[in-house]
């Protein structure tokens, strides 16, 4: 597992593994957020093995998948909460982070500057420059 850090309230990696689980809550994260829907492919653990594996290690684990269909204003907002009531730094994933940055930097759009969301997932190694018309004001 590969962590990449975006700044000091998320990092975001590829898909985790159950076992993964314990070594994300050593480094101190809150939540865990799985932005990839089930059955993506054949060796992907399900969202409720990740979800049991959190609950067992006593970390919060939220759901908000990304298919195929694209973004929703319902993901963004969901995003958005959580990074409003978390506690703490914020881990998502998804089959390689892309995803996971993706709703992390439109759930930021108008709160923070737009070069500075790109700036941050580029330092992470994620080109969102695309969204820059997107991340200037909020995103329902």
């Amino acid at each position: 597992m590969e962590i990449r850090k975006i700044n000091d309230e998320v990092s975001v990696a590829g898909q985790i593994q159950p076992e993964d689980v314990a070594t994300i809550k050593a480094a101190g994260f809150s939540v865990i957020v799985n932005n990839r829907p089930d059955g993506e492919a054949p060796d992907q653990p399900s969202g409720a093995e990740i979800a049991a594996a959190a609950k067992a290690a006593g970390i919060d684990y939220v759901e908000i998948p990304m298919g195929r269909e694209g973004v929703t204003p319902q993901m963004i907002a969901a995003t958005r909460q959580v990074f409003e009531t978390r506690s703490g730094p914020v881990f998502c994933y998804c089959r390689s982070g892309t995803r996971s940055t993706t709703l992390w930097a439109l759930s930021q759009a108008g709160g923070r500057d737009a070069g500075e969301i790109i700036t941050a997932a580029a330092h992470a190694g994620y080109d969102i420059s695309h969204l820059a018309a997107h991340l200037d004001k909020p995103l329902s």
